[in-house]
């Protein structure tokens, strides 16, 4: 192996291990406003069908600054992306915590869209595992990261409820004691990537693809654009349909519990309880396989395993829809959802880098979020107004849709 190619391997080896452990840090910081934000958005407003604004306004403020950052990224390199990224969500936090404390909705969702464009910067990390790797080990490297998100994602729903118990010893608005946590993870992921993600794996990609054909990495000026594209529809797709009943999913819990409370105590120590427990479930969906999507993906095809992360998805919906007023059946779907995403985004995401050259590699990822968070956030609003007109189990009937429309094109991935 040649020195170069040697270094890129040491290189990305610990480009990997460091992302992943941003990713455990964002995962807890951002567990908190993906199960509070509905809960807020509905407690501050008055009204259950404003709700899905939360999570609209969190996929606004993703869609916002995708591309921007992505734009950033390649000139200035991941580093700077990912922590101007961590720098956005710590002001969010800080405003959503005075939104609450003043009862300002609008506050509220600006503080939302500044913590949904901090997670702009902690997607690009799945990218970032990318920069480096070989293309019969890219689904392994961005699986492997993406489980990473599994520690957090899980943890941080769990925390909601000594969250609130701190929050009170503490003085907190109700309802946002979590986000203490969601403080400290923050800080110490940008802490991380300032001092950790040294070469920047991107910057070190651009200079060796310049330097040394001979080791460039392998399908580096391969460019298949309609491929490309079905990548960016299977991933933005699957994400509509995930955020869209995920989002809705904690109001949904929250009539169940207080429906089984009905004449008792306890309401809201049941709702923070059953909303936590049925989000950390999700998120283990989410991300707790995540390496093996990757490692199929890699062996069995990136499209066959788009389309098996659909079967996943309609499965969950079908549940959903069936039996909406069943606690444990809520909790089974939601994490059937969560792993048909999985499934879906870790494949399409390794489809849309190997269908691209490496020079407008970032900006196609960033359109890719884009696209993913923009439709997410019109699909969270319409989700709350289904949620309140017709219920929960129309509102899964309704995502069945996209999937259907992602597998109908799934030839268009193999041009």
């Amino acid at each position: 192996m040649s020195a170069p190619a040697l270094e890129r391997a040491q290189v990305q080896h610990r480009t990997v291990r460091v992302l992943a452990l941003g990713q455990v840090l964002g995962g807890v910081a951002f567990g908190a406003t993906v199960s509070l934000g509905a809960l807020l958005a509905a407690d501050i407003s008055g009204e259950e069908s404003l709700s899905g604004f939360a999570t609209a306004s969190v996929t606004l403020g993703a869609a916002l600054c995708a591309i921007p950052l992505a734009r950033l990224a390649a000139a200035r390199g991941r580093r700077v992306a990912l922590t101007l990224g961590n720098l956005f969500a710590l002001v969010g936090i800080a405003i959503v915590i005075t939104a609450a404390a003043m009862r300002v909705f609008p506050l509220l969702l600006v503080g939302v869209v500044l913590i949904g464009a901090g997670n702009a910067g902690n997607l690009q990390s799945r990218f970032a595992a990318t920069d480096l790797a070989e293309s019969a080990h890219r689904g392994r490297d961005l699986g492997v990261v993406v489980w990473a998100t599994t520690v957090g994602g899980v943890l941080g729903p769990l925390l909601l409820t000594p969250g609130e118990a701190l929050g009170r010893v503490v003085g907190m608005p109700p309802l946002t004691g979590a986000y203490l946590f969601s403080i400290v993870a923050q800080t110490a992921a940008l802490a991380l990537y300032l001092i950790a993600l040294r070469p920047d794996p991107l910057l070190l990609a651009q200079r060796l693809a310049r330097d040394d054909a001979r080791v460039a990495l392998p399908g580096a000026d391969v460019d298949r654009p309609v491929a490309a594209r079905y990548a960016m529809l299977a991933v933005a797709a699957s994400h509509v349909v995930m955020a869209s009943v995920m989002a809705m999913t904690p109001v949904h819990l929250q009539h169940l519990a207080h429906a089984g409370h009905a004449g008792h105590g306890g309401a809201t120590e049941a709702v923070t309880l059953l909303v936590g427990i049925t989000i950390a479930l999700h998120v283990l969906g989410m991300y707790g396989l995540s390496p093996v999507f990757g490692w199929l993906a890699d062996r069995w095809g990136r499209v066959r395993v788009v389309l098996l992360g659909q079967a996943v998805l309609a499965t969950s919906l079908l549940i959903a829809s069936t039996w909406p007023g069943e606690r444990m059946a809520v909790v089974a779907a939601l994490f059937l959802l969560g792993l048909g995403w999985s499934a879906s985004t870790v494949s399409g995401a390794a489809l849309l880098t190997e269908s691209t050259p490496l020079a407008p590699r970032p900006r196609r990822q960033g359109m890719s979020d884009t696209l993913m968070t923009a439709s997410a956030a019109v699909g969270a609003v319409l989700a709350g107004l289904v949620l309140g007109q017709w219920g929960y189990g129309v509102l899964a009937l309704t995502g069945l849709a996209l999937v259907a429309l992602t597998t109908l094109l799934s030839p268009l991935g193999r041009r």
